[in-house]
Parts: structure tokens; C-alpha cells; sequence
């Protein structure tokens, strides 16, 4: 338990309240923090410290990266929730919308780089992930997984080049593939069968913002996409918000690893992640996280959580794992 002098001493700096303003917004990086309220990275982590000892802030190291997330200490509930209940002052609320103003500068940001990486690979796409892992294992995996019951109305959330409308397009009744690159859309389309009349929706899109009414989709897959989100949580919120009751979530990405190159070279936003994250993130979202695959590869490992949206009893992660 945290002593509550500790905590009061942490909120107690106009810098610290504005992190932890910032991370009620989203999961951030602490290079992304220094840049949003313009200091430099060795004084924010110093602050970030603060929080952390005083159990506001949770810190998650990343490759070189430290990513950052309000605390889940019970102790430290009660604290965060006078956010919600205290009313801003005229300052104060002008610093908030300005820190989130820049934040979503820097998410705009890194999003072009992302989708500059895109067009640049796009015809190379499915060449540069068959080298992580053998997409014929993964294929079958996904496969497997989702064989069990009617893909029904599929949403295929980054579809890239359209692979995923090549594995199931035929089993569902509907398929619905969003890309936020018309180069990949381009691409995509020459995957459609001749007859494919209205069953193939391809549209222009963010995954943060879903064309979709709620519990529309049956099925939606995010095959080697979530790693290219700033905030993945929320990615899978806006998945779990399309997906009808007792619909079926399927992510397809990598393990959390160490290959900091990914970061520079390919736009990747994350480095895989933990079993852990990926609970915790469904859990949020509604989703009971049912199945894990782990698929290791030379190099990196893939791994695939099938989730299913419904209010059901949500078993232990090493059952899950072992199931």
C-alpha cells in the first residue's frame, strides 16, 4: 500500500499533473511525453520516477523504450478518480486541450511515417512479413482457430495486399477489408474473386475509427497490424465495439521481443507483446481472451489470441495458454 503523503507529494508539481493527464488518454512512451509538454527526456523521466514510486505510474520497458500507464494499485484508485470528480480551473483547462492538441500532433506524425512506409512497400508487403515467420504456419494457425464455428460477416482490420480475404473470403458471408492506404486497397482489390459481386466491401479507413455500427461484424481479424498502433488498446476497443455478442476477435502479431531495428526501420510502434498486455487489454475492451497460440520463429515468435465477446466467466491466462 502507498502511503497517501507519498502520493499527495507526487501530485503535488504542475508537470506530474500533466502527465497524468496525458496517460488518462492513452499508454504513452516517455520520449512521447517530453515532446507533448516540451522538456527534455531526462527531466520527464525524473518526474515519471516520482510517480512511479508513489505507485501512479506503471512503467514497462521496450527495446530502448519506456512506455508508461496509470497505476492499477488499488491504493492508488481513489486518487485518480479526483480527476474525474474535481472541476478544472480556466488555466488548468487550457493546458489539458493544449497537451492533447500536441498529442495528437504527435500521433498524426508518426502515423504518416507509417503510412509513408506503406506506399513505399506496399507491393513488397507480404514478402517482408514472410520473413519473420513462415506465413504458411501462420495461415494454418488462423485456420484452425476460426474452422470451428461461421466466419459469418468478417472484418479484416489492415488488410494490406488482402491476404486475409484470400484465406476466408469464400466461408464468410460477408467480408468488410479497411485499410488506411489506398496503395494497399489498390492491392488488395486484385485478391477479389471475378464474381464477387456485393459480398467484398474494401474501404478507406482508420482503425481507431471503424466504418462499422456497433456488433455488426461476426468475425474480425488484425493479422501483423497491431504492432503499428500507437495506443493498441484502444484499437482493440474499437474491434471489440464492432463485434456482436459471442462474436470472435482474432489477433495475429508478434511476441514481445527486443528488435529495436523494427522500430526505425519498419514503423513498427511496439515490439510485440505479453500474453499479459494482450489479457488485460481485452478484459478492458469486454473480450474473454479463449485461445493462445505461440508459433516461435528463428528470429522473432508469432503468437495468435482469439477473444470472444461476451459476459462470461474469464479463466486464468495459464489456463487459457494451456487450453
Amino acid at each position: 500500500m502507498h502511503a497517501a503523503l507519498d502520493i499527495f507529494r507526487a501530485l503535488g508539481d504542475p508537470t506530474r499533473l500533466r502527465i497524468i493527464h496525458l496517460l488518462r488518454a492513452m499508454e504513452l512512451a516517455v520520449g512521447e511525453i517530453a515532446q507533448v509538454v516540451g522538456q527534455s527526456q531526462p527531466r520527464v523521466s525524473r518526474h515519471v520516477r516520482i510517480l512511479a514510486e508513489a505507485g501512479l505510474v506503471d512503467r514497462r520497458k521496450e527495446g530502448n523504450w519506456v512506455f508508461l500507464r496509470l497505476g492499477r494499485d488499488a491504493g492508488v484508485a481513489p486518487f485518480l478518480t479526483l480527476f474525474d470528480r474535481l472541476e478544472p480551473s480556466d488555466g488548468e483547462a487550457l493546458w489539458q486541450a493544449a497537451d492533447l492538441a500536441r498529442l495528437a500532433a504527435v500521433r498524426a506524425d508518426r502515423a504518416r511515417a507509417a503510412e509513408a512506409y506503406f506506399a513505399e512497400h506496399a507491393e513488397q508487403w507480404d514478402a517482408i512479413r514472410s520473413l519473420h515467420v513462415a506465413e504458411a504456419e501462420v495461415e494454418a494457425a488462423m485456420r484452425a482457430l476460426l474452422a470451428r464455428e461461421p466466419i459469418g460477416h468478417l472484418l479484416d482490420i489492415g488488410t494490406g495486399t488482402g491476404r486475409i480475404i484470400e484465406l476466408f473470403g469464400d466461408a464468410a458471408a460477408h467480408v468488410t477489408a479497411l485499410d488506411r492506404s489506398p496503395d494497399m486497397l489498390r492491392l488488395a482489390r486484385t485478391k477479389l474473386p471475378p464474381d464477387a459481386g456485393d459480398k467484398y466491401a474494401l474501404l478507406l479507413g482508420d482503425f481507431l475509427d471503424l466504418p462499422l455500427e456497433r456488433d455488426s461484424a461476426d468475425t474480425v481479424v488484425l493479422h501483423q497490424v497491431l504492432h503499428y498502433a500507437q495506443a493498441p488498446e484502444a484499437v482493440i476497443a474499437e474491434a471489440a465495439r464492432v463485434t456482436r455478442n459471442d462474436g470472435r476477435v482474432l489477433i495475429v502479431d508478434f511476441a514481445a521481443h527486443e528488435r529495436e531495428e523494427l522500430r526505425t526501420r519498419d514503423q513498427h510502434a511496439r515490439l510485440g507483446f505479453s500474453d499479459e498486455q494482450m489479457d488485460s487489454w481485452f478484459a478492458a475492451a469486454g473480450l474473454a481472451l479463449e485461445r493462445v497460440e505461440t508459433l516461435p520463429g528463428q528470429e522473432l515468435t508469432v503468437q495468435l489470441w482469439l477473444g470472444r465477446r461476451r459476459t462470461a466467466r474469464i479463466l486464468p491466462i495459464d489456463e487459457r495458454i494451456s487450453a
